[in-house]
């Protein structure tokens, strides 16, 4: 291909979070752990979570119909419609297929795309099918919209504070303020048991989590170094960035993975790049890299945990609402000309490293305050008691494949503008419903 439409990249973002949380500091309490295990050994404040009402179909509806009204355009506009998820509930059936609902009025059915399935590395692998589409010789000019949204809960235990919950819907297409880097990008594919859904009678997952956290780290190296190997001309290695965010199954372990990164710049500046050595260096010297890139993590990182501590973990949306908490972190004014790196990794497992350029293209000031609408409720979240919390993930499991079903949830506690299960058939038919 001899030209490549312009600044193609994301044009518009809009989060979902729950109107429910609980707070960690009351779950250390409930669940009678020592203080400061939760708040401070995973470095979770808060976390979402959805009642029976929302399902990963809801969340998607209300995700993508917000961002369509937000941003003032029409769903005939969009060609392309990709989900991330790995919250299965029919084991045919997409949840793109249940948004066409949204396109009825509109008249519009030619929309391409289906679900991208891998643990947490979905929602990444439908923005660059979303970014390969509007590349190629199949592009008809039209936007393409990318929804990543999961629950994640947990059988009661040490994994449990690490559940979260919510959405995160991109516009896609050229002439966008936040250009994917083209050329620039490492992935990482292997084959691992640490986190996997075996049980399709549960939403709960199995998981091995010391195994998971070192199939991240390694997946983190093997990225890096293979993002850095595609770089030509300028900076190598952390200065190339102005922020960096991971993937956030929780915050300490994004604090563990910039040290990480600035390990393996220390280490390629000796040029010491052993596997077996640099292992050993980070079994050995963890707390001194940790405490080494305190103020690059500061500085580059720490503005992407917003919602990723007030939150929790949202699985495949989880680096793109890192992506949107240091997009309001930052002046508007400051943005453009910025480098972003992006660390998305999926258990099982399946992970890639890309960068993304602000472009000052006049769309900024516009983007950021559509934003800020969804990020702003996270303030106007009803706040639960351990009990309820625990009450509700009770209701979840035991209502999981029922049928009939009229969900049991208090609908004026949900937000505005969030689509809801009405109810499940006998047939298993889920409806929705739209709260006013």
């Amino acid at each position: 291909m001899d030209h490549w439409p312009k600044d193609v990249g994301i044009c518009a973002i809009h989060v979902v979070v729950p109107s429910l949380y609980v707070d960690q500091a009351d779950l250390e309490r409930y669940d009678q752990v020592s203080k400061g295990k939760y708040t401070v050994g995973l470095g979770q404040k808060q976390m979402g979570f959805c009642t029976d009402l929302e399902d990963v179909n809801s969340l998607c509806l209300t995700a993508v119909s917000q961002l369509i009204e937000n941003n003032g355009i029409s769903y005939s506009d969009i060609g392309r419609l990709e989900v991330g998820t790995e919250t299965i509930i029919d084991k045919s059936k997409s949840a793109k297929t249940v948004l066409m609902k949204l396109f009825e009025a509109s008249g519009n059915f030619q929309v391409e795309g289906i679900d991208t399935t891998n643990a947490c590395y979905g929602g990444t692998a439908a923005l660059f099918n979303a970014l390969s589409w509007i590349e190629s010789s199949s592009w008809d000019g039209r936007l393409a919209v990318v929804v990543a949204a999961d629950i994640a809960v947990y059988a009661k235990g040490n994994a449990r504070p690490t559940g979260g919950a919510g959405a995160v819907a991109m516009l896609i297409g050229p002439g966008a303020s936040l250009v994917v880097d083209r050329g620039l990008r490492g992935t990482y594919m292997n084959h691992a048991y640490d986190f996997y859904k075996p049980d399709l009678s549960s939403e709960y997952p199995v998981v091995d989590g010391k195994l998971s956290v070192d199939c991240y780290l390694n997946a983190l190296d093997r990225c890096y170094e293979s993002y850095l190997s595609k770089c030509h001309g300028g900076e190598v290695g952390l200065n190339r960035f102005d922020s960096f965010v991971f993937h956030a199954p929780y915050c300490k372990l994004v604090r563990k993975s910039l040290a990480r990164l600035y390990m393996n710049d220390f280490i390629n500046e000796i040029g010491a790049n052993d596997e077996n050595h640099q292992h050993q260096d980070w079994a050995v010297a963890e707390k001194t890299f940790v405490e080494l890139s305190r103020t690059v993590f500061e500085d580059k990182t720490e503005p992407s945990l917003l919602l990723a501590s007030r939150v929790g973990n949202t699985y495949t949306a989880s680096v793109y609402s890192g992506l949107a908490s240091y997009l309001l972190s930052v002046p508007p004014e400051r943005l453009p000309g910025k480098r972003i790196g992006m660390f998305s990794y999926g258990s099982g497992l399946a992970s890639s490293m890309y960068s993304i350029k602000v472009v000052d293209n006049g769309g900024l000031p516009g983007m950021i305050g559509n934003l800020k609408k969804g990020v702003d409720r996270l303030d106007e979240r009803t706040r639960l008691a351990p009990e309820q919390f625990a009450d509700v993930l009770d209701s979840r499991q035991k209502s999981l494949h029922r049928a009939s079903y009229v969900p049991v949830g208090d609908r004026g506690q949900l937000f505005p503008g969030t689509w809801f299960l009405s109810g499940i058939d006998e047939l298993h038919r889920r409806f929705y419903e739209r709260n006013e």
